[in-house]
């Protein structure tokens, strides 16, 4: 919810604070939102006969991957505007980036066993991703207001809930006869970090909302400049209304 409430400050304004807004929105929703409802449901996951532990740098990567690939999407599909071509476009991308976070986390997990897939179930998961994925950028160009961004975030979620349950339904562990010493950290270990960088993330980006202009003042401000160009005057994109220089 809070990512597409960045969003959609970022339609109302121009240039570098726009950009700004969408880098927020990735984080939110790549972050805050994709990747830790992943790696909570993969701590959920057990196998018997053996213990599992994660793969540090490539738990870490699988987040950044997230983050990425989501602001790509956002930037595509914002750039486009209401062109179908980018918003299909950055849907794929993605899709194929969330599905590529979610595989990537899922060989970060050590375990006494071996791993397969079904490749069919894979195939599923990722189509689902991407199209996950197009829902949401679309939902990102044209929903506002609160009851519509929570709706649209109830839908984002079982989205990508699907995508995830599907994707491990697609695992099958052989456990080794003979325990083996498995490296990595405990999943419990990254709860600590996990709660406090969420909440940290959070609040600020929450901050940035709440003592930014509110969608209202931007879309009264933007109609504004639009009377102001269609009579010949205008009002400079740095400043506000008042002339006050914007952040």
């Amino acid at each position: 919810m809070l990512g597409l409430l960045l969003t959609s400050r970022a339609r109302l304004v121009g240039g570098r604070e726009r950009r700004y807004w969408l880098v927020g929105a990735a984080v939110a929703i790549g972050g805050t939102g994709v990747w830790t409802m992943h790696f909570i449901a993969m701590m959920g996951f057990s196998v018997t006969g053996t213990v599992i532990r994660y793969d540090v740098p490539l738990t870490a990567a699988s987040a950044l991957i997230a983050i990425v690939f989501v602001g790509i999407g956002l930037f595509l599909a914002s750039h486009g505007g209401e062109r179908s071509m980018f918003l299909l476009g950055g849907g794929v991308l993605t899709g194929l980036g969330v599905a590529a976070m979610h595989y990537l986390g899922m060989a970060a997990m050590n375990m006494s066993g071996r791993v397969s897939y079904d490749p069919l179930t894979v195939v599923i998961s990722i189509l689902i991703a991407v199209a996950a994925a197009t829902v949401a950028l679309w939902f990102t160009l044209r929903v506002s207001g609160a009851l519509r961004i929570g709706g649209a975030a109830l839908v984002m979620g079982v989205a990508v809930s699907g995508m995830h349950y599907t994707g491990m339904y697609s695992i099958s562990v052989t456990t080794h006869a003979d325990m083996v010493p498995v490296p990595g950290a405990e999943g419990i270990d990254f709860l600590l970090p996990l709660i406090i960088g969420i909440s940290v993330v959070t609040v600020g980006l929450l901050l940035a909302v709440m003592l930014s202009p509110s969608e209202k003042e931007l879309r009264s401000e933007a109609e504004f400049r639009e009377r102001l160009r269609q009579h010949g005057e205008g009002v400079p994109e740095g400043v506000d209304l008042f002339g006050t220089p914007r952040g």
